[in-house]
């Protein structure tokens, strides 16, 4: 397994490619939806996994109706996301090597996310991350959100590189979607999304982990 050219810079997703959050927003979601005497399913959430705030309001209303409260759910279910992070915010395997290799090859780097910079900036916070990436793109800094290529245009711009010339990290369907409409090289590295025949399509590779990542690289 190689890459068809070595990339000039990396960009990454950021919530089940970095941090092991994805889990941590579904337990949340789950409990949010009990309270509101609802249910959120596992196939709820993954139909979800990459998308902006929005786009995932829309399908929450969408699924419970009319009458659903998306502003009163959202607001109870980062209550319960903020309390489950703090406890249990872990990195995913492979992540701090990568970066390591990064620094020893001089490779620039950011991030693409739907998240918040609020919530980017925590979770760097969180493992001593901060200043480890070159830019942070996240809600708010492009116009459409993924699965439009428009958040890693912007990190490509941001690194002044083009986007051709970078390899972008993705666990989630409509990340890969994003990383690929903006011409990126795109790894999916799986968290609770398995490829699909579409999704492979898109990638140049799919990897187990980043420490496979790290062994692409020189």
């Amino acid at each position: 397994m190689s890459l068809p050219r070595q990339p000039v810079a990396v960009v990454f997703d950021m919530d089940g490619l970095l941090f092991d959050t994805e889990t941590l927003y579904q337990e949340a979601g789950a409990l949010a939806a009990r309270d509101l005497a609802l249910e959120m399913t596992p196939e709820l959430f993954r139909s979800m996994v990459g998308l902006p705030w929005l786009a995932t309001g829309a399908m929450l209303t969408k699924h419970f109706g009319p009458s659903f409260d998306v502003d009163a759910f959202a607001k109870i279910w980062r209550g319960h996301f903020n309390v489950i992070v703090e406890t249990r915010l872990a990195l995913k395997p492979g992540v701090v090597e990568l970066l390591d290799c990064l620094d020893e090859h001089k490779l620039p780097r950011a991030i693409a996310t739907s998240s918040s910079h609020k919530t980017a900036q925590h979770h760097l916070a969180f493992h001593n991350l901060v200043g480890r990436f070159h830019h942070v793109v996240a809600s708010g800094d492009y116009a459409a959100g993924k699965p439009a290529p428009d958040p890693y245009l912007m990190a490509a711009k941001r690194l002044g590189v083009e986007p051709g010339l970078c390899l972008a990290l993705e666990d989630s369907y409509n990340g890969v979607r994003s990383a690929s409409a903006a011409g990126m090289m795109t790894i999916m590295v799986p968290d609770l999304l398995d490829p699909t025949d579409e999704i492979r399509g898109l990638c140049t590779l799919i990897a187990k982990d980043l420490h496979t990542v790290r062994g692409l690289l020189p």
